[in-house]
């Protein structure tokens, strides 16, 4: 039977989820957002699985285009096995997810394969940054503040 985590714990992960789904759009990486339809984009795929038990966590995956997975997907049922689009598509999802380690790591997270036969090609994030680190491409003070500006105009100065 399925054991949620409490609801503190249940935000925990959505932050952390968050906090993932930030640090691959700002690399550059298109990712998915909740609720999007799987027929309209690809990209980095973040989850949360609320269950108390070894399965549970923020889980990072990676979907192809909608257009190589149909390919692919077309030559597996057909059984068309030695079709170049398998191998590329399998490489493609490696690939990826090596670079989203590597991406993750460098911001700070801590992620591992996710070692889960229901997961496969997917990694689990165990921790994010420590809670005081500034996100690299946070905005700085001295980008909010113009140069040569002095305070706020008092009206009717233009």
């Amino acid at each position: 039977m399925f054991e949620p985590v409490s609801a503190e714990e249940s935000a925990a992960l959505e932050v952390l989820a968050c906090k993932v789904r930030n640090e691959l759009a700002a690399a550059g990486l298109p990712v998915r957002v909740p609720g999007l339809h799987s027929e309209l984009a690809g990209g980095a795929d973040v989850e949360t699985d609320a269950g108390a038990d070894v399965a549970g966590g923020v889980f990072v995956g990676w979907e192809a285009s909608p257009r190589l997975q149909a390919c692919a997907s077309r030559a597996f049922r057909l059984k068309q096995l030695d079709e170049p689009v398998l191998r590329h598509a399998s490489a493609v999802g490696a690939a990826m997810m090596q670079a989203m380690a590597a991406v993750l790591a460098s911001a700070g997270f801590d992620v591992e394969d996710a070692r889960d036969q229901y997961r496969p090609q997917q990694l689990r994030v165990l921790s994010g940054p420590p809670s005081g680190q500034l996100r690299v491409w946070a905005l700085r003070e001295d980008e909010l503040t113009l140069p040569g500006w002095q305070g706020t105009p008092a009206h009717g100065d233009n």
